[in-house]
């Protein structure tokens, strides 16, 4: 017969997590409190227990193993508590097993969960003899098996609790997440949702903390920047403290957009931490130690740069004293003359060969200046040049042979291409003086003059802005194409083969092209060029020989001079001419470089655009990019020419002008401009007839 025991109105409840959790499990009531024994479990707890004798309590499960065993069920000792196990107690219980025909003992621990399982597979194989002899494992064996399984499960759940990267995540949401994961499950079983919970919120701080130690290492080095802006001045902060220049820059201009002032400190508790696109350095960030340093590190650059520039200036006037370096001299065949100076010793070596870079750049400077002076010294070795060829190679022999003798040719005897590449320009300029040809570049007083005309003339009235913005924006484009033999019907045509319906594409916006083609040798050229239906803004001239060349050359001054001769054809008188270059369909002609400097020489001397041959045009005659290039050109000439073909009425012609006054002024010369032209640009009555 079952045996029976009574606790009536007593609460069963099924926890499969941990006690203090009763509530969050299934809950009933024992009817009767009547149920069904067939096995017992006689716990004895072998630790140091708080007010009990060890004694008293074998004394009473003595007496209890007295009544269980009556009922001839099997029973089983459980020594509890063993991972804090008095040993005598232990031996007691074990001995008491021995004289109980020895039943069997499972030393337990609840706390780490060593052999608590055992404990019951072992009574159920005693209840059930088919199962087997029940295997106990000793203590320590047990807690070995159980804590590697510990571990292994361990590093399972906080490798998966590493793949949360966002610290804003919060444990309901993550492992309502993990739940079904069995790596979580398994850590759950064996430490509990307490421990889960612990680990999970170490991790979360974790992350916490690295995103607040980027974001000071972040502001960290992002404080040189702002004190490179801010204190820059060395004179100014060299002998503060911290927290004095911490004061000055709170009054700087620009103080808002390199520090924030916060309402809450400190910023690493703030919300702060998370505005990741706020660059500005919280300002009670400064109050750290870390933040001096980079102050003191900064003081420290700010005097070594000062020295820096100190011995590089020293390190120049060293080098300004050696007489031997002459221009174009390697910086290697210095070095071993200045090994030794103090200021030498001190820079880095890519500072002291910055310093020699700078003082070659002066010393080739001023040398190429005297080569130029002596050449305009010596012009007369330049009269009897051919104005339309290159030197020939007796005659540039010739005038360097008589160069040779000079310092100033000798000095500049290692940069003999620089040297030679001078001496060419001086000649293209003797003969085709121009502000592109001119020697002094941007110091060309034409350049001068113009520039200042053009910022210091009256401005025209309103309206006449209105129309130079509508010049600025036209969208039709008429254009007069002058060449022989058909050479201007050949270029229209190819025009039109890349236009469609006339339309042009050119830089992203559509013109309308108007082409008029016209042979150099028509007798009617002029009375086409320009009739009230037909107002040409620029004229394509076309050539591919020397002949074609020279016929277009005089075509251009007959229509330049008869311009200036006729009062209503004055506005020709500003009519942009292109030179272009055609190529020879039957080989890749040997003529085309002569054709190429004639055409850039009469280009100088007429002072309009050359358009060249690109390379791959052959077998064609034309080149879409040099169309393109051309009309370009075209466009640039009427922005700049609108002023000049616009009637202006308040403005009187040049043939109508009652004082013409000539100025020369050198190229190069040290005074200024304005000097020479203030008493014209002082007075109100005088204002622009022609651009420039």
């Amino acid at each position: 017969a079952a045996s029976k025991l009574q606790s009536a109105e007593k609460l069963m409840y099924i926890c499969t997590d941990q006690l203090g959790l009763e509530q969050d499990f299934e809950q009933k009531q024992m009817p009767e409190g009547k149920l069904n024994i067939d096995g017992f479990l006689l716990c004895i707890d072998v630790s140091q227990g708080c007010n009990r004798k060890f004694d008293d309590q074998l004394k009473f499960v003595n007496n209890l193993y007295i009544q269980l065993s009556k009922s001839k069920k099997p029973i089983i000792i459980a020594a509890t508590k063993c991972d804090e196990c008095v040993d005598h107690y232990l031996r007691e219980v074990q001995a008491f097993a021995s004289n109980k025909k020895n039943l069997v003992v499972v030393e337990t621990s609840a706390r780490f969960n060593v052999n608590v399982e055992t404990c019951f597979t072992a009574l159920v194989q005693m209840m059930d003899k088919t199962r087997g002899k029940p295997k106990i494992i000793p203590y320590l064996d047990a807690y070995k098996t159980q804590r590697q399984l510990v571990v292994t499960a361990t590093d399972k759940f906080e490798k998966l609790v590493q793949t949360v990267r966002d610290y804003h995540a919060t444990w309901k949401t993550v492992s309502n997440k993990l739940k079904n994961h069995p790596d979580y499950e398994e850590y759950i079983n064996l430490e509990g949702t307490k421990k889960a919970k612990n680990t999970f919120s170490k991790h979360i701080e974790q992350l916490k903390q690295e995103h607040i130690r980027k974001r000071k290492e972040e502001y960290i080095n992002a404080l040189p920047r702002a004190l490179n802006t801010l204190l820059s001045n060395l004179d100014e902060i060299e002998f503060l403290s911290w927290s004095e220049a911490m004061k000055i820059l709170e009054k700087r201009p620009d103080f808002q957009s390199c520090f924030v002032v916060l309402e809450k400190t400190p910023w690493d508790e703030t919300d702060h931490i998370d505005k990741v696109n706020d660059r500005r350095i919280p300002f009670d960030l400064l109050n750290t130690l870390e933040a001096e340093k980079v102050y003191q590190n900064h003081v420290q650059h700010l005097i070594s740069e000062k020295r820096r520039v100190e011995m590089k200036e020293k390190f120049k006037k060293t080098l300004e004293k050696i007489q031997f370096i002459s221009p174009g001299q390697p910086w290697e065949e210095v070095i071993c003359f200045v090994v030794e100076d103090e200021a030498f010793k001190y820079i880095t070596d890519a500072d002291s060969k910055e310093v020699y870079a700078r003082h070659q750049r002066e010393i080739v400077e001023k040398a190429k200046e005297e080569f130029q002076e002596m050449l305009f010294e010596h012009s007369e070795l330049f009269y009897d040049l051919d104005l339309n060829a290159t030197p020939s190679t007796d005659k540039m022999s010739e005038i360097h042979a008589v160069l040779s003798e000079e310092p100033r040719y000798k000095a500049l005897q290692k940069l003999a291409p620089d040297r030679e590449s001078l001496l060419l320009k001086h000649i293209g300029f003797v003969y085709h003086p121009t502000k592109e040809t001119c020697l002094s570049g941007q110091n060309c007083m034409d350049i001068k003059v113009e520039e200042l005309l053009a910022n210091s003339l009256l401005q025209l009235d309103h309206g006449r802005s209105n129309l130079y913005h509508d010049s600025a924006n036209i969208d039709k484009i008429n254009l007069f194409i002058l060449g022989k033999d058909g050479l201007a019907q050949e270029l229209a045509n190819e025009i039109r083969t890349q236009s469609t319906d006339d339309e042009y594409a050119l830089d992203g916006k559509i013109y309308e092209l108007d082409l008029r083609p016209v042979d150099a040798k028509s007798p009617y050229l002029l009375t086409q060029l320009w009739t009230s239906a037909f107002k040409p803004h620029g004229c394509f001239c076309v050539f591919n020989s020397i002949e074609s060349l020279t016929f277009i050359g005089e075509c251009i001054a007959k229509i330049r001079a008869e311009a200036s001769q006729i009062r209503r054809d004055k506005y020709m008188a500003n009519l942009s001419f292109t030179l272009i270059l055609a190529n020879q369909r039957d080989s890749v002609s040997k003529n085309l470089p002569i054709l190429r400097h004639q055409g850039q020489q009469l280009a100088n001397k007429l002072q309009c655009p050359f358009v060249d041959v690109p390379a791959g045009t052959y077998p064609r005659k034309f080149n879409e990019a040099q169309i393109k290039q051309a009309l370009r050109g075209v466009l640039e000439a009427v922005k700049h020419n609108f002023d000049v073909v616009s009637p202006v009425p308040t403005i009187k012609d040049l043939s109508e002008a009652d004082l013409r006054i000539v100025m020369c002024a050198m190229c190069g010369d040290p005074f200024s401009v304005d000097l020479i032209l203030s008493p014209f640009l002082d007075s109100h009555s005088c204002s622009a007839a022609q651009a420039g």
